[in-house]
């Protein structure tokens, strides 16, 4: 009974508060939970090869809250796996990533895009060959477009490659989660690099 009226006691407690916030009292340290609970996050999605390793590259930059693997720049409606491998729906294997701006910035995942593969090769990466396989950036806005572009243009002014960069940079598309053997499939094995499938 005791624990019930405590209980109780609270919640009333919780309830006058929200009233006092609502007609213009004073805010307390006790609403300041829901605004940290309200994180701005942005999305990117990046194609470099093999999603095992680019998902693994990726969640380990702090400030990347989650990330995502599936297939998308295609024309196929819900492809499978085995669907995108006959390199026959357009698709690329992408991993799409949730971050927090104010930890890590778009300029940030775009240097560790560029780092993590070889953009100079058309529609492969290593041992693994096909359209899937292709470098492309696929921004969300304006800005994202913007900044990729810019990107792309220093690197290859920096003269890093004598070959072209071939990575696209294009609108993002519909994004297709892969299978759920497929996330996070390196961390789930204990392994850290993407070898052939």
């Amino acid at each position: 009974m005791k624990i019930m009226l405590n209980v109780l006691e609270i919640a009333l407690f919780l309830g006058m508060m929200s009233v006092a916030v609502s007609i213009g009292g004073d805010i307390t340290a006790a609403d300041s939970a829901p605004r940290e609970g309200r994180m701005k996050t942005e999305r990117a999605t990046f194609a470099a090869g093999c999603f095992w390793g680019v998902e693994a590259k990726f969640r380990d930059i702090e400030g990347v809250l989650d990330t995502q693997v599936g297939y998308t720049g295609g024309k196929t409606d819900d492809p499978t796996y085995h669907d995108v491998c006959t390199d026959r729906t357009g698709h690329a294997e992408a991993v799409q990533v949730t971050f927090d701006p104010e930890v890590v910035s778009y300029d940030e995942l775009l240097k560790a895009f560029w780092e993590l593969h070889d953009p100079t090769q058309l529609n492969r990466q290593g041992p693994d060959y096909g359209s899937q396989y292709r470098s492309v950036i696929f921004f969300h806005g304006p800005e994202q477009e913007a900044r990729a572009k810019a990107s792309k243009k220093m690197l290859e002014e920096s003269g890093r490659y004598k070959k072209p960069v071939t990575t696209e940079i294009v609108e993002a598309a519909e994004f297709y989660r892969a299978e759920e053997y497929h996330q996070q499939y390196l961390e789930k094995r204990g392994i850290n690099r993407c070898g052939s499938h």
